[in-house]
């Protein structure tokens, strides 16, 4: 088995609610709600769901930029889960994040080089001659010219920006970066060449990526296998393969096929009912009941926990939990 470079268990993150002059406390957002996986060395896992699931906070909680509620973070086998900012400084050299927008996430009062350089001085003692030797790789490396470094932020496109974060996110030469919804910002003809630049890069650096995206097409491209949230929760986990030719998972069915083809007729697909409840007051039992054509009296009443329904294909519902792939035709 590859080496396990991340390992996350039960992991919860809760916002508390305040109210009144005191603040007290009322109630809290479940933005991630008991959430485990692990990811080895070398692969990506994606993450896909509808904006609220608690992707993006899930990202920010794994790098500790966000402190979990509970739960633990293990990286390269170490318990990252409580240490001080001081003790995590070691980590931020081989946890890195590609951020959503390349414009919003880059000082636009910095030079390119002192934008890619900085990590190196925060993080390391090299020398300036040492940082401009990376800083000129690493900006030939991702598709730009050494000329470049000299320019600002605004003189470039976006998928031009795009790339400059990510030569800002690799100079520290991490070994686990998470990227969230990376091209989501960019023009559809630029998304596909950052992609395929990110997975010549993992194959060349041997990275290992946790790809957050609400699109299934892109997570399709990049994953090796995925995770399917929805309100704080996986509904579903299980290699690409597995996910896109045999999902589940009646939620996971519905984000397939709301996937927009030529191939097939629109208007013949359901399309997926309603918005995601407020975290703040999530329905009981499970949490997907309430948009679910097929939920009945058990899901109402108990959370379906995330069971391995085949071979690394875990699923969380009742209808296939209890009564097996038997009433599989009843989900399509």
């Amino acid at each position: 088995m590859p080496e396990t470079i991340l390992e996350v268990n039960h992991v919860k993150k809760y916002f508390p609610i305040t109210s009144g002059l005191f603040k007290r406390t009322v109630g809290h957002v479940k933005a991630v709600d008991d959430i485990s996986f692990s990811i080895h060395k070398g692969e990506t896992l994606g993450i896909v769901g509808e904006s609220g699931s608690g992707k993006s906070t899930l990202g920010r909680v794994v790098l500790r930029l966000l402190q979990a509620t509970e739960g633990e973070i293990c990286f390269k086998g170490e318990d990252i889960t409580s240490h001080s900012q001081r003790k995590l400084k070691p980590y931020r050299e081989s946890m890195q994040m590609v951020f959503q927008d390349p414009f919003g996430s880059l000082n636009p009062k910095m030079s390119v080089k002192e934008l890619i350089e900085e990590p190196l001085i925060v993080q390391t003692k090299l020398s300036r001659e040492e940082r401009r030797k990376k800083a000129e790789a690493l900006i030939v490396k991702v598709g730009l010219r050494k000329s470049d470094l000299q320019k600002y932020p605004h003189e470039f496109s976006g998928g031009q920006r795009q790339r400059i974060s990510i030569a800002r996110t690799l100079i520290t030469d991490p070994d686990f970066i998470v990227c969230d919804e990376p091209v989501s910002a960019l023009d559809v003809s630029i998304q596909a060449q950052v992609l395929n630049l990110m997975k010549d890069l993992q194959e060349e650096l041997g990275l290992t990526y946790l790809f957050i995206s609400h699109d299934l097409n892109v997570v399709n491209h990049m994953s090796d296998r995925v995770a399917v949230m929805y309100l704080g929760k996986i509904v579903e986990l299980a290699s690409k393969e597995q996910l896109y030719q045999n999902p589940l998972h009646p939620y996971t069915k519905s984000l397939l096929q709301a996937i927009p083809s030529i191939d097939n007729d629109q208007a013949n697909k359901e399309s997926l009912s309603g918005d995601i409840p407020n975290p703040a007051n999530p329905p009981s039992g499970c949490s997907f009941r309430t948009r679910c054509p097929l939920a009945h009296e058990k899901c109402a009443e108990h959370e379906p926990a995330l069971v391995e329904v085949e071979p690394q294909h875990y699923v969380a519902c009742h209808l296939i939990n209890d009564q097996g792939k038997g009433r599989e035709d009843e989900i399509q």
